[in-house]
C-alpha cells in the first residue's frame, strides 16, 4: 500500500512546522527540515510514512530537550523526565538523550562540577547538602565524589557566612550568633563548622565597623 502526498500547508502559529497531507487527510505535522524533503504529488509508502513519522518524533523530542537545556545546563535523568512529562515515548527518549551525549551537550560528569561550582559561588553549601541535590538530579556516586571531593567545608561555611552576616549587623553577638549558625546547619554544616563560621563573620562585620569609626 502506498499515498500520495496531496498537501504541505504551513501552519498558522508554528512557521516551521508544516501539516502532511496524504490522500487529502491529515497525516501529522513536520518540521520545516522534513518537508523540505517532500513534494506534493510524491507516492510515499506505509514503510516511507512510518519511517518519516519515525523522524518527526524524534525531531519533535530533540526540540522539546534543547530548549530545555536553553537556561542552564542539565543532568542526563533531568532531560528524561522533562522529556516522559511530555508524554515523549522511551524509545525516542534514548535515541534523543543519546544523540545529546554524542554531541557533548549532555555530560553528567560536567554538569556535577558546574552545580557545585555555581553553588559555591552563589549559595555555598555543605558537600552532604550537595551530594543529596544531585543525587536527586539522578547524578551516579562517582560524578557526585569527583565534583565534592575538594570542597573545604570551613571556607564554604565561611563564605555563606559572610554572604548572609549584613543582615544581622544590628543584633547583639548571642543573638546574631544563634541566628547565623542556624542558618549554616540549615545549610548542611555541621554545628561546630557553623559555629565557627559565625564566628570568623561577626569578628570580619565589627573589624570593618571599628576601622570606619577609627579617626586618621
Amino acid at each position: 500500500m502506498s499515498g500520495r502526498i496531496t498537501a504541505l500547508e504551513p501552519q498558522v502559529k508554528h512557521a516551521q512546522r508544516f501539516n502532511l497531507y496524504v490522500d487529502d487527510q491529515f497525516a501529522f505535522g513536520v518540521s520545516a527540515l522534513i518537508a523540505a524533503r517532500l513534494r506534493v504529488g510524491q507516492t510515499l509508502s506505509n514503510d516511507e510514512l512510518a519511517k518519516i513519522a519515525r523522524e518527526e518524533n524524534f525531531e519533535t523530542a530533540r526540540e522539546k530537550a534543547l530548549r530545555f537545556l536553553e537556561p542552564r545546563p542539565r543532568s542526563a535523568s533531568e532531560v528524561r523526565q522533562h522529556l516522559i512529562k511530555k508524554k515523549i515515548a522511551a524509545e525516542v527518549i534514548d535515541q534523543v538523550i543519546a544523540r545529546l551525549t554524542d554531541a557533548g551537550l549532555l555530560d553528567d560528569t560536567a554538569f556535577a562540577k558546574y552545580w557545585v561550582e555555581n553553588r559555591e559561588q552563589f549559595k555555598p553549601r555543605a558537600a552532604r547538602a550537595l551530594r543529596f541535590e544531585l543525587k536527586r538530579k539522578g547524578l551516579g556516586n562517582a560524578e557526585i565524589a569527583e565534583a565534592v571531593g575538594e570542597i573545604d567545608e570551613s571556607e564554604s561555611a565561611y563564605r555563606a557566612a559572610r554572604a548572609r552576616a549584613p543582615r544581622w549587623h544590628s543584633l547583639e553577638r548571642r543573638e546574631f550568633s544563634d541566628k547565623l549558625t542556624a542558618f549554616l546547619v540549615r545549610r548542611g554544616f555541621g554545628y561546630s563548622v557553623a559555629k565557627d563560621a559565625a564566628q570568623r563573620a561577626w569578628d570580619d562585620l565589627h573589624a570593618t565597623d571599628s576601622e570606619v569609626e577609627t579617626p586618621h
